[in-house]
């Protein structure tokens, strides 16, 4: 039977890749080089997840970790904290964040819990050193997310600070007053920056819609682009076994292809 490795052997393989004499590829990246790996490794963990596919979440879950990993060790050659530093914070702010599991608190229940969460970090964020509780609402939420996930966040910040319809019959009038600016913009011969604008001020509305009906945004869009890439793909399919192509097609034949893969999709 192999050996069973834990964490510490993964940890010496980081330090091995890093050295000196290790590769030379690792030696030379910076968390700035790593960091849009990290972030394509938490996309593909996502994926493995919607596709249900434990066999691949097991891999990409270690290809995540990897990438915790790495920035802990180039930490680590900083002289600013170790991978052993970074469990030492998160058991603390998990046990902080959870009296109710770890202490004497009471919570009664998952959206009581979800409101307390936000309240232990911003008392976290006020207790730091030079921490200011005189920062605005959306300030903490990190610009550097997908457009669609930082929509939410930011509207779910406003949300708890009362900024909110209290039901979901406005947030589609708001859209259709959107798509209506739009229009207008277009008749006008708007340039490129209004029209960008108001598309942006669509897609906010639509992801209101989202917030105010728990989907989440990111994962909704993911899963109508693998049915647009699915439903496409039958239409080269049939297309191909009838000797054509998508070039020497008409946009009634491939309409028609479409209605087609929506209908057999339907079906099952």
């Amino acid at each position: 039977m192999a050996e069973t490795r834990d964490i510490t052997s993964l940890l010496e393989i980081m330090a091995r890749l890093r050295a000196p004499d290790g590769c030379p590829w690792d030696h030379q990246q910076t968390f700035e080089s790593i960091a849009p790996h990290t972030i394509e490794e938490a996309y593909e963990v996502a994926d493995a997840i919607a596709r249900k596919d434990m066999p691949g979440l097991k891999d990409e879950l270690g290809d995540l970790l990897f990438q915790a990993v790495y920035h802990a060790q180039m930490a680590q050659e900083a002289g600013a904290f170790a991978f052993a530093d970074v469990v030492e914070a998160i058991c603390t702010k998990m046990i902080s964040r959870h009296p109710h599991v770890f202490g004497d608190a009471e919570i009664a229940g998952a959206q009581a819990q979800s409101l307390a969460w936000e309240e232990y970090k911003a008392r976290e964020r006020a207790a730091k050193p030079g921490g200011d509780t005189r920062k605005g609402t959306l300030d903490e939420v990190p610009v550097n997310l997908p457009a669609l996930t930082r929509a939410a966040k930011l509207q779910n910040r406003a949300a708890k600070a009362g900024f909110d319809w209290p039901e979901i019959t406005p947030v589609f009038s708001k859209l259709r007053e959107e798509i209506g600016e739009l229009e207008d913009e277009i008749r006008q011969g708007s340039d490129a920056a209004r029209l960008s604008d108001e598309l942006g001020d669509i897609l906010f509305a639509a992801v209101n819609i989202a917030r105010h009906l728990k989907i989440d945004p990111e994962a909704a869009l993911r899963g109508t682009n693998g049915k647009f890439e699915r439903r496409f793909a039958y239409i080269e399919q049939r297309l191909m076994a009838a000797g054509k192509s998508l070039n020497n097609s008409s946009l009634a034949e491939m309409d028609a292809l479409w209605d087609e893969a929506k209908s057999n999709e339907t079906e099952k």
